[in-house]
């Protein structure tokens, strides 16, 4: 049976848009996740397939769309960074951008990799595009993930579909467009920390989350750099109050390029009622991190590896893990442990490499006269080569009648 037979919710759910791009008939990608809906899966240890081959569809539409249609796609390096660091295992699931879904599946497919079962998590999310929000429901009625993502494509700060609600577990990437809208200074999502800006919707998208947070609640964000230090537009007094309430458990700096429509320098925020540590925020550079998969893409390493070290995604989840149980060593370059007195000093701007210092060189034990006289030297001879390459070319052009 074809999707629409099996899931009333999802008629009419293929976005016409992506065909005026791809040049393909409307019913053709409905027709091929048709024909692989027929496959038969125990013929396959892969018992995702078919939602994997959705993902791909979705990441290589990302990667030749335009920047406003490539947003929906979170890659799924940092999707499973933020539910590695969340880890949600149980209780409430919350995307309140949530595009196609991406959050929810990782989210998904984290907790069956721990054992865990999917049915104990409750998934609600809420998305502004049309074409984007049916996606979503495809996406996760593909993989048997029941959701709720209201009762239709709107924007959260408009019409909030799950008002009334708290969450355990917050994952989203809000790196969208603010729509403005009125009545800010009356909504109670606004009256714990301050009016946010309409210039930009950082602040705004923060103090939502928050506000349905659980008791023990937990998000994990990704935020445009400039919301770790702005002080425009009453931003740095809201940054202030969030901080002295000893909400800000962790803030990873990212490496660049690890989107494929967002170039700007992104972090992971991560915001915790109940924190284990009290008081203190763990601060990780992680910008020299990760491989390059191409010349325009990077990507993160996971699992052991061959030398028996750790991926990079593993590597974070367990700073992140000895940082809430005690047992972290700092490292500097790296990560390291602030207080509220400690980000106070710092006229709470929570830049990472303000916190974690500058990596140290190990010592080569050459004695620095030593060193300095070998690279004077090498620095010399550099000198006299480049000299002599001038005078030849000098000769080359004068050979045919150019003169410098």
């Amino acid at each position: 049976k074809s999707l629409d037979d099996n899931e009333p919710k999802l008629k009419n759910a293929l976005p016409q848009q992506i065909f005026t791009k791809t040049a393909l008939e409307p019913g053709v990608l409905k027709s091929v996740v048709d024909e692989i809906n027929k496959i038969d899966p125990q013929k396959f240890n892969d018992h995702d397939l078919i939602g994997r081959v959705y993902e791909s569809f979705l990441q290589a539409f990302s990667i030749n769309a335009d920047k406003e249609e490539g947003e929906f796609y979170t890659p799924h390096s940092i999707v499973e960074l933020i539910a590695s660091l969340i880890e949600p295992f149980d209780g409430t699931v919350y995307d309140p951008c949530c595009g196609s879904g991406g959050m929810f599946v990782q989210a998904a497919i984290f907790i069956e990799a721990h054992g865990g079962n999917t049915k104990a998590v409750n998934v609600y999310g809420q998305e502004s595009e049309p074409a984007t929000y049916r996606l979503a429901k495809m996406n996760l009625a593909i993989r048997g993930i029941s959701y709720h993502l209201g009762d239709r494509a709107v924007s959260t700060f408009s019409d909030d579909q799950h008002k009334e609600l708290k969450f355990d577990n917050t994952m989203a990437n809000p790196l969208k467009k603010y729509a403005e809208y009125g009545g800010f200074e009356t909504d109670p999502r606004w009256q714990g920390y301050g009016v946010p800006p309409t210039s930009n919707a950082n602040y705004a998208w923060i103090q939502h989350m928050i506000h349905h947070l659980a008791p023990n609640g937990k998000i994990g964000l990704v935020l445009a750099n400039g919301a770790l230090s702005s002080q425009s537009s009453g931003e740095g007094e809201i940054r202030r109050k969030i901080i002295e309430d000893d909400l800000v458990e962790g803030i990873v700096a990212l490496p660049t390029q690890l989107f494929y429509s967002v170039t700007i320098p992104v972090t992971l925020w991560f915001i915790t009622k109940n924190k284990k540590q009290k008081g203190k925020t763990l601060f990780i550079d992680a910008r020299k991190m990760g491989y390059m998969v191409d010349r325009k893409h990077r990507d993160f390493t996971e699992g052991i590896q061959e030398d028996g070290s750790f991926g990079d995604i593993d590597l974070l989840a367990k700073t992140f893990e000895d940082f809430q149980n005690g047992e972290l060593e700092e490292k500097k370059g790296f990560s390291t442990i602030a207080t509220i007195e400690d980000i106070a000093k710092q006229d709470y701007i929570l830049t990472p490499g303000r916190y974690v210092g500058i990596e140290e060189q190990e010592d080569d034990g050459e004695p620095f006269e030593e060193k300095m006289t070998r690279l004077t030297s090498e620095l010399s001879e550099m000198f006299e080569k480049s000299h002599e390459l001038e005078d030849e070319i000098r000769r080359k052009l004068g050979a045919i009648g150019y003169e410098i």
